[in-house]
């Protein structure tokens, strides 16, 4: 089976369910959006939610593809970096009781952690992240033994905070003969780093993974139109229309990708998820369609679920149903 490794902002999530925006607005946190806070601000806004009460999940949008292909079967690994504190242990711990092969260095500063505002009435997740020690892994912490032996390389856009970082993870992808795809992570993150993305995209990118809003800010365009400028920058284009599905098209090839039934509670994760099972599908050969058809089957489980992680029940039924899409038995 071909194998993937991953490369991101090793976070912990701390997920917290909101009664109304009012805490949004007292940190001018727009809804939708991913915010970087400083220590102290991070502080008083986990000491908020604390009293809300809150649900601690290993995170990062890298590290949660990853952790799917992994439950999927996938050889996958891992390049991040963690403080030396509970955080990072609970990070360490989680990418090891799913078989990740974890490249985790140690920083100077405390754990990154990513507190996600779940609010009504569409279970929309805003982030107010603080990135610690994941912000000091640099060009240099890259070593090639890291990525040998791996076929696909999965780039979290959040990592456009150290372009010279992300620039040297996609050099040492195509020079290792990987297959790259790029999530592009949040819509005010593209518009931040337009140029620098476009210019990744052309050059270093198979296959980019992006969202109606993301997509538009990438292009300025509206997500069909969006596609279709996407598809010519790269081998594959796909844009994620939340409840209305997906659109997936690569060369003169398009699909429309209709959603998986779920009921969502919290959407946090599901672009991480839809990433994992169309990575999947494509590493096992599966046509374009239905990669994206086994992204948005495995997507509609996680938006079932507060937080990032599947429960076993609903892994089985998505193991089922993804092997029906792809016509394999048990």
């Amino acid at each position: 089976m071909k194998s993937i490794l991953g490369i991101g902002n090793a976070l912990t999530d701390i997920l917290a369910v909101l009664p109304d925006d009012s805490l949004l607005r007292k940190y001018n946190l727009p809804q939708g959006s991913m915010q970087h806070v400083d220590a102290p601000t991070g502080n008083k806004i986990w000491a908020e939610l604390k009293e809300i009460g809150v649900q601690y999940v290993a995170g990062g949008s890298a590290a949660n593809t990853i952790s799917a292909t992994a439950v999927f079967g996938m050889p996958s690994g891992f390049i991040g970096k963690v403080g030396n504190d509970e955080l990072g242990s609970l990070f360490e711990s989680d990418q090891n009781s799913k078989g990740i092969t974890s490249h985790l260095l140690r920083g100077r500063a405390a754990s990154g952690r990513a507190m996600v505002f779940i609010t009504a009435p569409n279970a929309d997740r805003t982030f107010a992240t603080y990135l610690g020690a994941a912000l000091e892994l640099e060009p240099d912490d890259l070593k090639p033994e890291f990525f040998e032996g791996y076929d696909y390389l999965h780039i979290e856009g959040y990592l456009v905070q150290n372009q010279r970082l992300f620039r040297r993870a996609a050099e040492m992808g195509r020079a290792h003969g990987m297959i790259v795809s790029l999530d592009m992570a949040s819509y005010n993150v593209v518009e931040s780093n337009n140029a620098f993305l476009h210019d990744i995209v052309r050059n270093y990118v198979d296959i980019v993974f992006a969202n109606e809003t993301e997509a538009k800010a990438f292009t300025g365009l509206e997500p069909r139109e969006a596609l279709e400028d996407m598809s010519r920058m790269c081998k594959i284009a796909a844009v994620k229309v939340g409840k209305d599905g997906s659109m997936v098209k690569s060369g003169d090839e398009y699909h429309f990708i209709e959603p998986w039934p779920g009921i969502a509670k919290d959407a946090t994760g599901a672009g991480d998820t839809y990433a994992a099972g169309f990575l999947y599908a494509h590493s096992m050969g599966m046509p374009l369609e239905v990669c994206g058809q086994v992204g948005s089957a495995i997507a509609a489980k996680v938006v079932e679920v507060i937080g990032t992680k599947i429960d076993i029940p609903r892994w089985k039924a998505a193991k089922k149903e993804i092997r029906q899409l792809m016509g394999v038995s048990e």
